[in-house]
Order: structure tokens, then C-alpha cells, then sequence
């Protein structure tokens, strides 16, 4: 077990942790849209207030590879060792390297169409797993037309040999995901599966009845074909007659901000922000219903978040979180597994940011998928401040980046 051979802990509830200020201290307000109060909400039975917690990990070592960046969005590694940023403003940027002090270079591309709004802006990112041969990456943006929102998309790119243009081959690789004007609840991640599918978590833009509605791509996980944009083979719905159906790998969502792969099972975990109570971490069964339903069924217009994020009274078979932070919510973004001997301890353990919560959450995972352990490591509470991507590079690093408007920075972190 981790906690037995770490040195240094306290053992707690998070509850606890935040009752006494560690971790919270100085915290910038949460995330404007992103986090907001008005939900009661239940906690699922993995509520991280009966999971032990610890402030002490094994020694990890913390160094600035660029900065002067701003709402750092996501990073992709390309097969030289060089890696791309997206900024929420509109911008992809080349850094020159990943080790502290990279170079970082504006890549000339066509981001006229994005709208930045709120939330919403340039986002998610994946490098595909051919870029040697295709030089091709996706990005997740929130698009407009003559200045008015319209969607949110995925839109795949090639990468000049120089690495200073991109020009877009597949605009868009998949489109329609629902938009709101005010930028609220975008998503928008995609992550590769440990079979070559494109997972996409997405936003349920703030409108009740987009989580539930199985022809909505919004307040889902997508399992998409990255080559043709059409359903991944094996998708739950694959012969649904609704085009959109078919994309749709899990459903009853709130807002999804990172979806990360476990390296040994392949199973893939999602982190999505709760209203004021129950940010979760799930576990991701195809077809799975994970019970966020603002509509009530129906019943209510507008966006009730009074509803508990995993309504098990509703829907008796929704999947329980795996992770749940009760209240506050931390804002949880980014994820990934930490893979490789040189983490020791930390091995298979999964990493994931907290914008609110200005901390990195590191999750030991049981058996059965729940999350057993949440530890806080010290470097990286309350030091950085919001932190919204977390990927694992192709070294064994974990990169980290920061989105607190100005001054943003790639993290990278490595084992003492």
C-alpha cells in the first residue's frame, strides 16, 4: 500500500484538510461559470470525506519549462521532444523542448473562427498517434460564424516541417457539439484510448436537459474515429439511426475537463467539475449513465443544480463516482496516470489539477476502480495557483500547465 511507506503524513478527510485551511489558503475565487453556487447535491459513497488523505508524498521535483503564457489549455508531445500549447485566448505555440526553459515559438495558424468567451476559446488538444508520418494534431474550440456562436468543434491540423504554420485538413473533424454564448461549461478534452479511439469529454453548456439527452453531444463522452470523425468501432450506439448517438460513449454529465487512461487496464476515467458540492472522478463503462440530470427528468425548465451530481434516486442504475470531493469542490481539470519505475510509490497513481482548489490531487486507485488514498503533494499546493492541464510526456514526466490569466506557465514535474 502507498501510505505505508511514505514518511512523512497526516492522515484525514479532505474535509477536514479544508476545515483547517491546508491547501486553501490565499485560494482565488472559483472558476467564474466553471464553479458556482447553488446545488445541494448527495455525495456518492466514494465521497473523499471518508478517504484517508495525506499532505506528505515522496520528494518530486518541479521546474518551469516556459511561462509568460496565458490560460495554458493543453499540451501535446511530438516525436522530436518538442511540444504544443493551446491558449484559451486563441493561440498554438511550439515549445522548443520539454526540460525547463524551452524556447516557445507562436505557430502561424488560422484562429480567426475561434470564439473566446468565458470558458470557451482554443482548448483540448491530442497529437495523433501517426504525427511522424501525417504531422497531424486535433484541437477542441468553440467556433462562430460572422462573430455568433454556433458550435463547439474538433477541428485536426497539419503541422508544417518547421513547426512555425498549421493549416487545417479536417475542419471539423467532428462539429454540433452545443455552444452557450456565455462560454459556460464548454469542455471540452480528448484524450487517445488505449486502442487508438479519440475520447472527447464535453460540457452540458449549462442547459438542463443536454446531459440526458442522448442526441446531444454536450455533458458526454465522446469515442470518436480519429482518422474519419465517425463513430469509433465498438461504440455502445454505433447503429443508432441519430448520427450523434452513435459518437456517444457515456452520458449524464456535468462538465467534463480531463479524461485520463489507466496505462495497465486501459480503463479511462473522466474528472468533471460538480455545482458546489461532488466534483467527481469516473470510472467509463460504455453506455454508462453517470445521473446528472439539471432538468429532473423533464419536469423543471432552466438548470436546476439543486440535483445531486450522481442522482442514484432517478436513475438506479447510473455508475457511481469512483472519486467525489463533497464540499467545496476543488474544480478538478486535467488528469493523467503517472507510469513508469522511476515513480516508485507513485506508480499507476492518477494526477489530476485543480483550478479552484490551486493543488494537485494525486489518486490511489483500489482494485475495483475507486479511489482509496488522496494525497496532496506540497510542491504543488497553493504554489502555482490554478492548474488546468495535467498529460503524462513520452519520458515518464508529468507536465502541468497553469491558467491564471497572465503569466501562465508549463510545469514540469519529475521524482526527486
Amino acid at each position: 500500500m502507498l501510505g505505508s511507506r511514505w514518511n512523512a503524513f497526516t492522515r484525514g478527510a479532505v474535509a477536514g484538510l479544508l476545515a483547517t485551511g491546508l491547501g486553501l489558503a490565499g485560494c482565488a475565487a472559483a472558476e467564474p461559470t466553471s464553479v458556482e453556487s447553488g446545488g445541494a447535491g448527495t455525495a456518492p459513497a466514494a465521497s473523499s470525506s471518508a478517504l484517508p488523505t495525506r499532505t506528505g508524498t515522496p520528494g518530486l521535483r518541479v521546474g518551469v519549462v516556459a511561462a509568460g503564457l496565458e490560460h495554458v489549455w493543453d499540451i501535446g508531445f511530438l516525436p522530436d521532444g518538442r511540444a504544443l500549447v493551446t491558449e484559451r485566448a486563441g493561440r498554438i505555440s511550439l515549445l522548443s523542448g520539454t526540460a525547463p526553459g524551452a524556447a516557445v515559438t507562436p505557430v502561424a495558424a488560422d484562429l480567426s473562427d475561434v470564439y473566446v468567451q468565458g470558458e470557451g476559446g482554443l482548448m483540448g488538444l491530442v497529437v495523433h498517434p501517426d504525427f511522424a508520418q501525417t504531422r497531424r494534431f486535433t484541437t477542441c474550440q468553440t467556433h462562430a460564424e460572422g462573430g455568433d456562436p454556433t458550435d463547439i468543434r474538433l477541428v485536426t491540423w497539419e503541422l508544417s516541417p518547421d513547426g512555425t504554420a498549421a493549416s487545417r485538413v479536417a475542419d471539423p473533424l467532428v462539429g454540433g457539439l452545443p455552444i452557450n454564448p456565455s462560454g459556460r461549461h464548454s469542455g471540452c478534452r480528448p484524450t487517445i484510448a488505449a486502442d487508438g479511439a479519440l475520447l472527447v469529454g464535453t460540457g452540458d453548456t449549462a442547459r438542463g436537459s443536454v446531459p440526458q439527452d442522448l442526441t446531444s453531444l454536450g455533458g458526454k463522452v465522446l469515442r470518436v474515429d480519429l482518422a474519419t470523425g465517425g463513430p469509433a468501432p465498438g461504440n455502445p450506439f454505433a447503429d443508432a439511426d441519430n448520427p450523434a448517438l452513435r459518437l456517444v460513449w457515456t452520458y449524464g454529465h456535468r462538465n467534463v475537463q480531463g479524461v485520463a487512461v489507466a496505462p495497465q487496464s486501459g480503463d479511462a476515467y473522466s474528472a468533471e467539475h460538480g455545482p458546489d458540492t461532488d466534483d467527481e472522478v469516473n470510472r467509463l463503462q460504455a453506455g454508462g449513465n453517470y445521473g446528472w440530470d439539471p432538468s429532473q427528468g423533464g419536469t423543471v425548465g432552466g438548470y436546476d443544480e439543486s440535483v445531486p451530481m450522481t442522482d442514484l434516486q432517478r436513475f438506479p442504475d447510473a455508475v457511481p463516482a469512483a472519486w467525489s470531493s463533497g464540499r467545496p469542490v476543488e474544480a478538478i481539470s486535467g488528469a493523467a496516470f503517472l507510469d513508469g519505475p522511476q515513480w516508485g510509490e507513485l506508480d499507476d497513481v492518477l494526477a489530476v489539477g485543480a483550478l479552484r482548489g490551486q493543488k494537485l490531487l494525486l489518486m490511489t486507485l483500489g482494485p475495483d476502480g475507486a479511489v482509496t488514498e488522496v494525497s496532496v503533494p506540497a510542491p504543488l499546493d497553493d504554489t502555482f495557483g490554478r492548474l488546468r492541464a495535467v498529460r503524462l510526456g513520452p519520458d515518464g514526466a508529468l507536465f502541468v500547465t497553469t491558467s491564471n490569466g497572465e503569466d501562465d506557465k508549463v510545469l514540469r514535474i519529475d521524482p526527486a
